[in-house]
């Protein structure tokens, strides 16, 4: 009898490790940046029009980060020695393919956008947008 007990431990023992719940660690991904570099190539030196920027960093299903500049006259757009350079780590990373980029409104005229992607693992991604 306790050879049958002491059996039915054993067995009840290696079920138990063996079916016992595993820890799975959570994945990291490395962090991503995103520069952008806004300039122009152009001479709008006459153009006296209200232009808004904004940059984003998107998901196909969400916005990760959205952030508007100062409006400003077209005339006032930065030249290549100049540029106007922002840097993003981006938000709540999933690793996911990212649509990264810039939107502008031109006041009285229309809306446009230069967008680009992110790939999965790229630690480093540069928007380089000249205006025209």
């Amino acid at each position: 009898m306790k050879i049958y007990a002491s059996l039915i431990i054993v067995v009840f023992t290696i079920m138990m490790t063996a079916t016992s719940c595993k820890k799975v660690s959570p994945v990291i991904y490395p962090p991503r940046t995103i520069k952008y570099l806004l300039y122009t190539e152009q001479n709008f030196s006459e153009d006296n029009h209200n232009i808004t920027f904004s940059v984003s960093i998107r998901t196909h299903s969400k916005v990760l980060f959205d952030s508007t500049f100062a409006t400003m006259k077209i005339k006032d757009i930065p030249d290549t020695l100049h540029k106007i350079i922002v840097e993003k780590k981006v938000p709540n990373d999933d690793g996911s393919e990212l649509a990264v980029g810039f939107r502008y409104s031109i006041e009285n005229v229309g809306i446009s956008w230069h967008t680009e992607t992110c790939q999965p693992g790229e630690a480093l991604k540069v928007v380089d947008f000249s205006f025209r």
